[in-house]
């Protein structure tokens, strides 16, 4: 099951989980330490929704955003 929007086709981007130590120079500090970077994923906000589909009702995967911006209207 691919986690990708059905509407506009968000899915998952990767990234880096960087921890910071220290504090920065601008609060006072003498400099935010980066430590060891580390992959990680992006997942976007999906939820099964059940919608009007060619006149056929269908459960489709739509994230947040869409459902938000009134893209899909949801069939109960």
């Amino acid at each position: 099951m691919a986690r990708v929007c059905d509407i506009c086709g968000k899915g998952t981007v990767t990234g880096n989980s960087v921890p910071r130590s220290g504090q920065a120079k601008k609060k006072g500090g003498v400099g935010q330490h980066i430590g060891v970077k580390t992959r990680r994923l992006f997942r976007p906000n999906l939820v099964k929704v059940k919608t009007e589909v060619d006149g056929t009702v269908k459960t489709v995967k739509v994230c947040m955003k869409c459902l938000k911006a009134g893209k899909v209207i949801k069939k109960v």
